[in-house]
């Protein structure tokens, strides 16, 4: 079987597999994305191990679902920057700031004691610390969406406090891993936080003044769908200069470029097009990588009990901190508790940074495995949460904003 046989094959099996979950998690009340997830992991490693069989054994094939996979997490997060003004993220600037800055403090204190109790040294234990530190608020936004909750005060509030939780978390991941380098350590750091700064003023300067003026522009070219073909090369750019020149995550780009385009009057067209394609395809296969990717066997003696304990930080120091900053921003009880339940899902992010971390030597095979249960456990929670939180909630205080923003929004649909 040739490479594109393999490839069309893998796809087939993956993407329809997530959707029978979706369809089975849908009939039992939850939300899609917690069946996609758990096919992932009956998918992996954890359970039948498909990537592995003959068929499917391909170091090519797997590094292209990989790469389409991310593809779908930018995406993703491009859709939620289209559906988020930045009017509204300003409004809910107070809020985000504290929820972020709390958002990432007590999870980060939470993972080093965890793992200083269990013997680990005080530079592991700092690195066990900035795993739980990370929000990967795809998940977030992906169930928000399903639920109807993304144009809401919550919704927003999440989105803006995920983006300055990225910041924050890369700005801790720059410190560490400059002080563990020894030598020039605090320079990188400093260079570092010139780079993420000036990359983010000059960008939204840039495209706050020329963007709209460029779409204009765009749709007189004389190519097929020319707006939407400038709407995607936007977010690829700014993807791509995110992390490459920013010193960011490229799903901050896209969710940025997203944030930018949402001021033009081109907003709904695109949406309409880049979402169909993306929840029919890239979504799903991103939402069942993940669990392929889990190897929950690797998990040995007292690891199993310090992940059980670690699952529990995570979840806590999120939901609590989270909310508590809700609550110094000025928000309710109610939406400080469903911002907080946003903000537990780790995701890609936290992977990233255990690879990370694997790479320089600070963590080992045990450690990036543990890492990996603990975001598998975050990202099935998150859901169950979200969806919780807001079917509890009371109807005294309405959070949607102004009708005429939401009946102009899209809906993303469900297969």
């Amino acid at each position: 079987m040739n490479s594109t046989m393999q490839l069309l094959l893998s796809l087939l099996v993956l993407v329809g597999c997530a959707k029978i979950g979706g369809i089975i998690s849908g009939a039992l009340g939850q939300p899609t994305v917690l069946g996609k997830l758990l096919a992932g992991v009956c998918l992996g490693p954890s359970l039948l191990n498909v990537m592995h069989w003959s068929v499917f054994k391909s170091v090519p094939l797997h590094e292209t679902l990989h790469s389409l996979s991310e593809l779908g997490v930018i995406f993703l997060m491009f859709i939620a920057g289209l559906r988020t003004e930045a009017d509204e993220l300003k409004a809910a600037g107070r809020a985000a700031t504290w929820t972020a800055l709390l958002g990432v403090a007590l999870p980060f204190a939470g993972g080093i004691a965890a793992a200083r109790l269990w013997g680990f040294s005080t530079a592991a234990a700092i690195f066990v610390g900035l795993l739980l530190t990370a929000t990967s608020v795809s998940i977030s936004a992906q169930t928000l969406v399903e639920l109807g909750k993304l144009k809401t005060r919550v919704g927003t509030t999440l989105l803006g406090a995920a983006v300055l939780d990225d910041v924050l978390g890369l700005l801790l991941l720059s410190v560490v891993l400059a002080t563990a380098d020894g030598s020039g350590g605090w320079l990188t750091v400093l260079f570092t936080v010139v780079r993420l700064v000036g990359f983010l003023s000059v960008v939204w300067f840039l495209g706050r003044r020329y963007l709209p003026r460029l779409i204009h522009h765009s749709a007189k070219l004389p190519i097929d769908e020319p707006v939407l073909a400038f709407a995607i090369l936007v977010m690829l750019a700014l993807a791509f200069g995110a992390e490459e020149i920013g010193s960011l995550a490229a799903i901050t780009g896209a969710f940025m470029a997203g944030v930018l385009l949402s001021h033009t009057d081109v907003r709904d067209e695109v949406d309409r097009s880049v979402s169909g394609f993306t929840t029919a395809l890239l979504v799903p296969l991103f939402l069942v990588s993940i669990g392929i990717n889990t190897d929950l066997g690797a998990l040995q003696g007292g690891m199993v009990g310090l992940t059980l304990v670690l699952c529990a930080v995570a979840v806590v120091t999120k939901v609590i901190g989270g909310g508590l900053g809700e609550r110094v921003g000025g928000l309710p009880a109610r939406e400080a508790l469903q911002v907080g339940a946003g903000m537990v899902s780790r995701g890609e992010v936290g992977l990233i940074i255990a690879t990370i971390g694997m790479q320089k030597g600070i963590i080992g095979a045990d450690v990036f495995s543990m890492t990996v249960a603990v975001v598998l456990c975050t990202t099935l929670v998150t859901p169950m949460l979200l969806k919780w939180s807001f079917r509890t909630a009371t109807s005294a205080q309405p959070t949607v904003l102004r009708d005429h923003e939401v009946a102009h929004q899209p809906q993303l649909t469900e297969a």
